[in-house]
């Protein structure tokens, strides 16, 4: 091959090259938007799919019918809570916009005990004490401060209707895949297969399928019933905005944070308004809920895998700094599925070696 020939070569394959590299770049970018949906929809899929063969027995092994009746379930599960809490806090927001408007919202003054939280109890009672005397005084002296929480709580509103959407399109998602669930999972073995150029493509797809629904039920499932527990507490008490709340503490227990955290805030505030018996109940109350993880955990994540609690505890925290709420449930679950893959090919490395 003389020169010219290896020059013109090298040019084509150059060319061939840069166009796969430019499809595939384009591919990626129409795609990207519904990765973090899609992902979410694997997720969900392969974490429901024991309850879905159930569900599909009942109804006579009917595969379309059984996932019909899945998706509009898990749908209704999503939107009855998610109205719940969006009526909770329009309504809060609303009779507080209204008081206010008339000059009859007035703040309750704070109890001296508030003085006694750490680091911000001395602040927090001046502030507080001074709404309680003159609201509309205290506004226009924090004017920049409220302006920018009114900001924040407007922005987190948006992203919370885009999230929604996300989560409806990801049960859609997850509704097909467990319809054709069959199908999926060959699909993942030859992926596999791919990827590691031998015969443990098997092997890697149901430490795959585990994995999700170890963290699943160990991370997700006990972050729900925790903020469950404390949203049935919260109405219990008429603390206002108690969905607000609940979201919150949905969040921090995602990232293995307790969710006392969140509820310390509000039993300081149900101390400050309701009578000390029953807010020293709903204390006890809470520090149950929050400590609830000690025994619910090892029921579900330690179900054979042993993906430790800093591996999910960074995926939750970085999934929700890239993607928002959602984020912080794939995070999780795909930095611990990335774990347990790589630690077991350095396994099997060692094996070979």
């Amino acid at each position: 091959m003389n020169s010219s020939d290896f020059t013109q070569n090298v040019i084509e394959a150059a060319v061939r090259l840069g166009l796969l590299l430019l499809l595939a770049t384009w591919c990626f970018k129409i795609i990207m938007p519904f990765i973090v949906p899609v992902v979410w929809g694997i997720i969900i899929a392969v974490a429901i799919f024991p309850l879905f063969l159930k569900l599909k027995s009942a109804l006579g092994d009917k595969n379309k019918l059984a996932a019909t009746l899945y998706t509009l379930l898990a749908l209704a599960l999503l939107i009855t809570p998610t109205v719940m809490i969006s009526n909770s806090i329009i309504d809060s927001s609303a009779a507080i916009t209204e008081r206010y408007e008339s000059g009859a919202l007035k703040i309750p003054p704070p109890n001296d005990r508030v003085k006694e939280w750490p680091l911000i109890g001395e602040e927090t009672h001046a502030v507080w004490l001074q709404a309680s005397v003159n609201l509309q005084t205290t506004l226009i002296k924090y004017e920049s401060e409220t302006r920018k929480v009114v900001k924040a709580i407007v922005s987190s509103a948006a992203g919370v209707a885009g999230t929604i959407l996300q989560f409806v399109l990801s049960i859609i998602i997850s509704g097909i895949l467990v319809a054709n669930a069959s199908g999926a999972y060959d699909v993942t073995i030859k992926i596999f297969k791919r990827l590691t150029s031998d015969e443990s493509g098997l092997s890697y797809a149901d430490l795959s399928k585990a994995t999700i629904r170890s963290v699943a039920q160990g991370v997700l499932g006990v972050a729900i019933i925790q903020a469950v527990l404390s949203a049935l507490g919260m109405m219990v008490m008429d603390v206002p905005a108690w969905g607000l709340w609940t979201l919150a503490v949905m969040v921090v227990a995602i990232a293995q944070i307790p969710p006392i955290v969140i509820l310390g805030f509000v039993c300081a505030y149900v101390f400050s308004v309701a009578e000390t018996t029953p807010a020293v109940i709903f204390l006890i109350y809470c520090i149950v809920v929050s400590s609830s993880d000690g025994f619910l955990k090892p029921l579900f994540l330690g179900r054979g895998m042993s993906t430790p609690m800093l591996v999910i505890l960074l995926g939750a925290i970085g999934g929700m700094m890239m993607s928002g709420i959602i984020g912080l449930f794939v995070g999780a679950i795909v930095l611990a599925l990335g774990y347990e893959l790589f630690m077991a090919w350095l396994d099997k490395s060692e094996v070979v070696s």
